[in-house]
């Protein structure tokens, strides 16, 4: 039984198009990478710790970067038991989740392609994957 998967993502959420004996399936899986920069509990841009400002940016890096490794981590438990693999989207997401393929020995070979394309219906997603995969 053959597995190919399509896998439109950008940095909010990614949306999975597994076809499988003819048959898709279309699941979405939300990142929750928080995007905005300031988080409710805090009332300034810095913090003054001993007369010695300080800002939260790198907090703020720190916690989008964890958030990010935690994502793609999902997606590639997603698509270890597929035989090839296709990335589209419009954010850079897709290339860092290409890096995280290709530094997994195991999925390496899987990878089919990567793509720009921009936002798409349910519909457009599945006949984009299914057009991709008769090539």
């Amino acid at each position: 039984m053959k597995k190919d998967i399509g896998i439109w993502l950008d940095t909010h959420q990614a949306k999975i198009v597994s076809l499988s004996n003819g048959e898709h399936t279309i699941k979405t899986i939300k990142s929750h990478i928080d995007t905005k920069k300031r988080t409710p509990e805090e009332s300034k841009k810095y913090g003054r710790f001993d007369g010695h400002y300080t800002t939260y940016e790198k907090n703020w890096a720190n916690k989008k970067i964890q958030q990010t490794s935690e994502f793609l981590k999902i997606l590639l438990n997603e698509i270890e038991d597929c035989d090839n693999v296709v990335l589209f989207g419009p954010s850079v997401m897709k290339t860092l989740f290409e890096k995280e393929i290709k530094n997994n020995l195991n999925l390496i070979g899987k990878l089919s392609g990567v793509f720009d394309a921009d936002s798409m219906t349910e519909n457009q997603l599945v006949d984009w994957v299914k057009d991709f995969y008769k090539k």
